[in-house]
């Protein structure tokens, strides 16, 4: 059974990892056991990133307050982009 890892630190190297995670997953040559446990590592690293992009997210919008800026608006993807049910 593998070891568990430190957390990433930087979304850089959360992001490198996972791209080496996913390479290793769609090669299809890791045993079960193997696989369940890079993909909950991916799991983990995917919610790493979005906790460290929410982080980037929430002192992008202080500093803009503070200068003055307007406040974010939420980006919405065209409506051509959206899912299909």
């Amino acid at each position: 059974m593998a070891t568990k890892k430190a957390p990433a630190t930087d979304i850089e190297s959360a992001l490198k990892e996972l791209e080496s995670l996913v390479e290793a997953l769609e090669q299809g040559e890791l045993t079960l056991e193997d696989a369940l446990s890079r993909y909950e590592r991916g799991v983990s690293l995917a919610r790493t990133c979005q906790g460290l992009l929410g982080a980037a997210e929430q002192r992008i919008e202080l500093l803009q307050g503070q200068a003055g800026a307007e406040s974010l608006v939420p980006w919405t993807p065209p409506a051509a982009a959206a899912p299909q049910d």
